[in-house]
């Protein structure tokens, strides 16, 4: 299977993993959220398969920070920029803009192990295809 069409799956089946994600946990998502969860798996899946043997802090930091900038990026564009108001934290504590926050950093940093776990699957996946 060629590099694209892996990064194609990796990318659909992270968007639509974050967006159930977000189903379960608010009752709702929106198609940007899609389009940045599947970012974010693409992202973390091509960093943690080309660094296997990386300590798993590592990986969580790594994921954690990727995760709250790409959620900064299209906070700024969906929210700020284009009113959509698809999401806003700023009740929330340690806020920045309304965009991000400290705790869903942190949770970002735990949910990062469930995408080591499936970039490890998928990974073995593509390479027995």
């Amino acid at each position: 299977m060629s590099s694209a069409k892996q990064g194609f799956i990796i990318f659909l089946f992270g968007g639509l993993l974050y967006s159930l994600i977000e189903v379960l946990f608010r009752g709702f998502t929106h198609w940007s959220m899609t389009l940045t969860g599947g970012l974010c798996f693409l992202i973390l899946y091509r960093r943690f398969t080309a660094r296997p043997h990386e300590p798993l802090l590592m990986k969580c930091l790594f994921g954690a920070v990727t995760i709250t900038l790409l959620e900064f990026i299209a906070g700024c564009i969906v929210n700020l920029w284009l009113g959509w108001n698809v999401w806003d934290y700023s009740g929330m504590m340690f806020n920045l803009f309304g965009q991000i926050c400290l705790p869903f950093s942190v949770m970002w940093f735990f949910l990062t192990i469930t995408v080591i776990i499936l970039s490890d699957f998928f990974n073995r996946r593509f390479s027995e295809m």
